[in-house]
């Protein structure tokens, strides 16, 4: 998992800038119906595709691949297909040979993943993009056998997830609800639900006060926040969220379960996803309708950078374990192929950009190698 930092390599890696480095990561093409390989080498500041693996299960359709995620042990990788007649599914790879080794049914349009180093178990948001506005569920799988554990009821589409660094809480976003999720992976319930905006809906409050059940309606009113990610900081008790409605970017104190500070990204510029690196600080945040990524002081709660993307319609963030490089996907628009850019955390620039396939959407990191 991607919270899991190794001193010994990352000491490694930061103590000697002569050794190149290479990083490795996978990135889901959702229009093309790909989940691509790409490297980038840092002596020559420069990312290619490696391999190109083709999922879906009919041709003639096209399924959606959406989310991803690599195993702790890096073994595995886990791509969520969105488009399911009817239901969506997990699939899993394994790494280095990239074999299909099995596939789960989910719920309506699966959407993000991670899988907990405390139990095992992987946790999938089902965004539910096509259905009705009524709340959903995440799902837990057993990577290990490709079973259905549970499905625990949550919000209206929840999104952006994450978990822990401890492996004991799932953190994820209702995009219809403007709510922060939190699930005890050990448990499976919703522990604790926080309205993310002051609104005529149901207070701040634990799961248990207001668990819904599929089939149920909320009295909903107009969104805020729109809330579209969630990241827990790996080392202290925040949890940041991406208001994608309100331009804004949430700090959540999980001590006192209550928005700590808010960051003003600014007019035209809607985070989408974001991911705080390894060492806890920075920030780094697509803007989806800005075509830029900003990257984020945590200290100071300033953006030290806006950087432009290569394409239209920024998507996913992804952080080298050393905290060096952040990889973004871009969807493009129309006919335009995707991409990924890549973006040096020190220096606050772009440096390379590769092309994938169209609509370039979940990202995960694998890899690095000397």
């Amino acid at each position: 998992m991607k919270k899991i930092i190794v001193l010994s390599i990352i000491t490694l890696i930061t103590s000697s800038s002569a050794i190149a480095q290479k990083y490795f990561f996978y990135v889901a093409a959702e229009s093309d119906d790909k989940v691509e390989l790409i490297e980038f080498d840092s002596d020559k500041k420069e990312a290619n595709l490696i391999q190109s693996i083709e999922v879906g299960t009919f041709p003639a359709e096209n399924e959606g691949p959406h989310g991803m995620t690599v195993s702790p042990d890096g073994k595995h990788w886990f791509v969520t297909i969105a488009h399911g007649m009817p239901y969506g599914q997990v699939w899993k790879f394994e790494t280095g040979t990239n074999k299909l080794i099995g596939k789960t049914d989910l719920g309506l349009f699966p959407a993000s993943m991670e899988i907990s180093e405390t139990t095992g178990f992987l946790y999938i948001v089902n965004f539910n993009l096509h259905g009705e506005m009524e709340p959903s569920t995440v799902s837990v799988v057993d990577p290990e056998t490709m079973d259905l554990i549970e499905n625990i009821p949550v919000g209206i589409m929840p999104h952006g997830s994450r978990i822990s660094t401890d492996g004991n809480f799932q953190y994820h976003v209702s995009m219809m609800t403007d709510e922060l999720l939190e699930i005890d992976t050990q448990s499976l319930v919703v522990s604790r639900r926080l309205m993310l905006t002051e609104s005529n809906m149901a207070m701040n409050h634990d799961g248990h006060d207001m668990k819904m059940e599929k089939g149920m309606k909320m009295d909903m009113h107009k969104t805020i926040i729109k809330p579209t990610w969630a990241d827990p900081h790996p080392i202290s008790n925040y949890v940041y969220v991406a208001g994608n409605g309100s331009h804004e970017i949430l700090e959540v104190d999980t001590d006192s379960w209550k928005v700590s500070r808010r960051f003003d990204a600014g007019s035209g510029n809607a985070p989408y996803n974001l991911e705080v690196s390894g060492d806890g600080s920075v920030l780094v945040a697509s803007y989806k309708s800005g075509a830029a990524t900003g990257v984020w002081d945590l200290e100071s709660g300033k953006e030290l950078a806006k950087i432009k993307n290569s394409r239209k319609v920024s998507h996913g963030v992804s952080i080298s374990p050393d905290s060096r490089y952040a990889f973004i996907s871009v969807e493009g628009i129309g006919g335009e192929p995707g991409s990924v850019d890549v973006i040096d955390l020190k220096n606050l620039e772009l440096v390379d950009t590769v092309e994938t396939g169209k609509q370039a959407g979940g990202i995960y990191f694998w890899k690095v190698e000397s």
